[in-house]
């Protein structure tokens, strides 16, 4: 687990310097973090370039999480940042409780520009975050039309683009961004997991090894609830049980257990499995 896993696709690269060249412009950045796994939806490299900026952070996917881990994560980040949303893209309403927060950052703009006898402008946000974290979900909610691609694959937005959400607030889009290169090969596993880097990058034996390890420790019952599997013994054992219930068998008759793991590792990220938290705050 100590190798580090390299992901910078070259538009990744114009992207990032895109990005540190178009903040001067803004006031307000928005991070978007997967509430599965906070820590790991941190992009180091970005934040050295926002750090002089007001951030909020929107913490995504709250649907698929823990809530319990989630109200953790939402009093330590406050800690560190200006402002912590948590927002379920899915239902009405993710676009008013944004515009506010992003406008109650900006308000000191507001005064500045009417203390020099200036009407005031909207307020300019970026919003950045990790491949498939849910932004092109968020801008077209917000912009209440398909201004950005939506496809759940990490690295499909392009380019950016500025939208107006409303006469107080535009906001700059920017594509899913990921550090260099992981140190921490737990990082990346992370970020499989959760779909914000391409599956081929880490073997579905680790990711699969790990996943079951965690449910074991950390969600004993989910197992259970969907597969009917009561004790979690070792990664090939579990994967011959799910074979044996979904009836998965190769071309010989034996139990498929590469497709058993494909489908542990989808049912996961699609939520199928529960409500699961990959990191715990301070664990």
């Amino acid at each position: 687990m100590g190798q580090q896993i390299h992901w910078f696709p070259g538009h990744m690269n114009k992207a990032f310097n895109e990005v540190e060249n178009k903040v001067k412009l803004v006031d307000v950045v928005i991070e978007l973090l997967d509430a599965r796994a906070p820590f790991s939806s941190i992009n180091e490299n970005l934040e050295k370039v926002i750090q002089n900026k007001k951030k909020l952070i929107v913490l995504t996917k709250i649907d698929l999480a823990d809530q319990n881990a989630t109200k953790e994560w939402v009093e330590a980040l406050k800690k560190k940042y200006d402002s912590i949303l948590t927002l379920d893209l899915k239902n009405n309403g993710a676009e008013t409780i944004l515009s506010k927060a992003v406008i109650a950052l900006g308000k000191d703009k507001w005064a500045k520009e009417m203390a020099k006898g200036m009407k005031p402008q909207p307020i300019r946000a970026m919003i950045i975050g990790i491949p498939n974290v849910g932004k092109s979900s968020l801008i077209n909610r917000i912009a209440k039309r398909k201004a950005a691609g939506v496809q759940n694959k990490p690295g499909f937005t392009r380019g950016e683009q500025w939208i107006k959400v409303n006469k107080d607030f535009l906001l700059l889009d920017t594509p899913g961004i990921l550090p260099m290169n992981y140190e921490n090969q737990k990082k990346a596993a992370h970020l499989a997991l959760i779909g914000a880097i391409r599956e081929e990058i880490l073997p579905n034996e680790t990711l699969g090894e790990m996943l079951l390890e965690y449910l074991k420790n950390q969600y004993p019952s989910a197992l259970k609830d969907r597969f009917d599997i009561e004790t979690v013994g070792d990664r090939l054992t579990v994967l011959n049980q799910i074979a044996e219930r979904r009836k998965l068998v190769d071309s010989v008759g034996q139990n498929d257990l590469l497709r058993a793991e494909a489908l542990l590792l989808k049912e996961f990220k699609d939520g199928l499995l529960g409500k699961i938290t990959l990191e715990k705050y301070g664990a």
